[in-house]
């Protein structure tokens, strides 16, 4: 199988191993209250499951596998219009109506912010189903897999893993250490964009509990032995999903392993990250990983030191999950200031006056560089654009702005975050829309902390209709901005 790893675990791990993991407060009583609108657990009709789900209409579907599950997961509202998700069970997978019952009540006592929650079941001659909280914004999948607008970010893969981590560290404080087939899919995203661990998991599959939907390839090996799970087994599946979130794709653990013994990391690391993490955090992680991955359960961590470790490696803790996964969150009470204002009014004419007032405050170390090659021609050649470009962005001419700009950009001796700014705001006043966000998108990448370039891709992304995507820019612009001010 390529996983027994114990001399890996030893040298990869090195003086971590015994330590004593740091004390970590639980998240049970922060979070006590917080769930209080939650509907107590209770049984419901499959006349009442029947008429959420519209009579279990294909297009409700959001199994991972669609009709082909073995156990269809169907989402639904309810007649007082709170919306569900619905699991409905294979017909044979459940033939002691007692067993499911019992077993149902006892996840559905759990309560916890991290976990997508267990609200009811029903059990009619042989239909067997469960009801939890519906979750509206996707599977982990989604969206680090298979991204549309923009990859998931280092702060919140760590975000993730330290949820998934604190929801089997509450699940095995109530008597429940067992999670059934635990991967990707089961991590699903609130309303606010925060990750949370299915319920649906914390039952079997089926009365044996021999079911397992995972390839093979990911399974933990006493599994392949034996034919069932243990506590440990839900660890090493942790650590299968710790290699998704650092690699962006699939790996077997067998090959990760390997990867790692040989140093290659880099191999693991998705190229989307690059800059956003440090070495020691990647090292960290990794090491968490071959650490859940071990062939001998024993040797596996258990959730508390999960959370331990996870917790230090935090990033942007500030910055509501929606806005770091780009999710456009409809109930936010965002408070914007005047240029936050002017941009969610796409008013050019008050940009403009910020941009010119500004300046070039914000360009750190360019006059620097400027002064160590002023005595080239082609820098002061360079220089000589830059001012005719400023003069007509002073005076509103911003075609010979957009040339001016063009011509200083494309020498390449500095780069300027402030010019790809005020040429992406004269992109705005020409209707030059895509362009005008690609130079705002090229202004966050030399100063990735600079509010004015995630306010301007709000600016370009709303002229172009794409209202969800602009007001997570708005949203992003307004949180760096109140970082920057309290910095100040």
């Amino acid at each position: 199988m390529g996983c027994k790893c114990s001399k890996l675990f030893v040298c990869f791990q090195g003086s971590e191993q015994g330590s004593a993991a740091p004390e970590v407060k639980g998240i049970e009583d922060e979070q006590k209250g917080e769930l209080d609108g939650l509907p107590p657990f209770q049984e419901y009709t499959f006349d009442q499951l029947r008429k959420a789900t519209s009579w279990f209409a294909v297009e409700n579907i959001v199994s991972e596998h669609g009709e082909k599950a073995p156990n269809v997961v169907y989402k639904g509202k309810l007649e007082n219009q709170v919306r569900i998700a619905v699991k409905r069970f294979n017909r044979s997978s459940w033939p002691d109506a007692r067993q499911f019952i019992e077993e149902s009540r006892a996840v559905g006592q759990l309560r916890n912010q991290r976990l997508a929650n267990l609200i009811g079941c029903c059990c009619e001659g042989d239909e067997r189903l469960l009801v939890a909280e519906y979750m509206p914004n996707d599977t982990l999948p989604k969206h680090l897999f298979h991204w549309d607008t923009q990859p998931m970010k280092w702060a919140m893969r760590l975000r993730v893993a330290l949820y998934l981590a604190q929801a089997l560290e509450y699940c095995t404080s109530k008597g429940h250490d067992l999670y059934h087939d635990l991967n990707a899919y089961r991590i699903l995203f609130d309303v606010e964009g925060n990750p949370r661990l299915s319920s649906f998991g914390l039952m079997k599959n089926s009365k044996t509990g021999k079911s397992y939907s995972t390839n093979l390839a990911f399974a933990p090996p006493e599994y392949l032995r034996t034919g069932r799970v243990v506590p440990e087994s839900v660890m090493f599946s942790f650590g299968t999903v710790l290699l998704d979130l650092v690699s962006g794709k699939k790996i077997p653990p067998s090959r990760a392993l390997d990867l790692i013994r040989d140093k290659n990391v880099q191999m693991l690391t998705d190229s989307c990250l690059e800059g956003q993490f440090s070495e020691d955090d990647r090292t960290a992680l990794l090491r968490l990983a071959s650490r859940c991955l071990q062939y001998e359960p024993r040797e596996r961590p258990n959730p508390k030191s999960l959370v331990a470790v996870l917790v230090p490696l935090q990033k942007d803790i500030e910055v509501p999950s929606h806005v770091l996964m780009g999710i456009h969150h409809g109930d936010s009470s965002l408070t914007l200031s005047a240029l936050g204002e002017a941009c969610s009014r796409k008013d050019l004419t008050a940009i403009h006056e910020v941009l010119e007032k500004l300046g070039y405050k914000d360009d750190e170390g360019a006059a620097t560089e400027l002064s160590f090659q002023m005595w080239t021609n082609q820098v002061q050649d360079t220089l000589n654009s830059k001012k005719k470009g400023d003069a007509a962005f002073r005076h509103k001419d911003f075609r010979a702005a957009i040339d001016c700009y063009t011509q200083f950009i494309e020498v390449g001796t500095m780069v300027s975050p402030t010019v790809y700014a005020r040429r992406s705001l004269s992109h705005l006043m020409s209707n030059m829309l895509q362009e005008a966000f690609d130079d705002a998108m090229q202004a966050q990448v030399i100063s990735p902390v600079w509010h004015i370039a995630s306010y301007l891709q709000a600016v370009a992304l709303f002229m172009m209709g794409r209202d969800n995507e602009a007001q997570v820019a708005l949203e992003e612009g307004s949180v760096l901005e109140s970082k920057r001010n309290a910095g100040a």
